[in-house]
């Protein structure tokens, strides 16, 4: 199946992206699940415990060629990114909207700020119309995982823009963000943050 970006280019998987994923799962592959299956998890537990209503955003795409070798199976075979996406998380907590990007990244001493100048748009109106917006980062070499409000991010991006350094770094983290407690129910309880930070 070939998918493509909004501006019309192929997606590739290439090869030594796919080796660096390899190597990837190799060496972390037994240090537990994901950031974004724990999230899911503790998303799935606030929601049976009506807690909060937050949900993973699905990316939209737009299927263009399909084949159907029987009648009773279809396989996608061309597809497009519709559009780029904003954040991973949204919903609403104690009357307040609730939207936030996961970050996982395998660097020890910072977080790489990637090219998604989109997200910090959002995260911009978010802010400036009174939502909630913040970053959840994942250390995978210390299993540590913070909040950053989104404001921190936005600096940082900002300061990059203009020829600053193209990363947070953890110290940074450390000071500003906030360490969120991981247990079995909820997996990060990222909520319990949120009550002391902004409620």
């Amino acid at each position: 199946m070939t998918i493509f970006y909004p501006n019309g280019k192929p997606y590739k998987e290439t090869d030594k992206a796919a080796k660096q994923c390899q190597n990837q799962s190799a060496n972390y592959g037994n240090r537990g699940m994901t950031l974004e299956e724990d999230l899911n998890i503790t998303n799935r537990y606030y929601l049976e415990e009506d807690i909060a209503v937050i949900y993973k955003k699905p990316t939209p795409v737009q299927i263009v060629n399909v084949d159907y070798p029987k009648r009773s199976a279809a396989k996608i075979t061309e597809a497009y990114f519709r559009k780029a996406s904003t954040t991973d998380y949204n919903g609403i907590y104690r009357g307040k909207y609730v939207d936030f990007e996961a970050k996982e990244t395998h660097h020890e001493t910072l977080l790489p700020l990637k090219n998604h100048a989109h997200q910090v748009i959002h995260m911009k109106r978010i802010k400036k119309h009174g939502g909630i917006g913040f970053v959840i980062i994942k250390f995978t070499h210390t299993n540590e995982v913070f909040l950053l409000d989104a404001d921190v991010l936005i600096h940082y991006w900002e300061k990059q823009a203009a020829g600053g350094r193209k990363s947070i770094p953890k110290k940074v983290i450390l000071k500003e963000g906030f360490l969120i407690p991981q247990k079995i129910l909820p997996r990060i309880d990222y909520l319990r943050v949120v009550n002391d930070v902004y409620l």
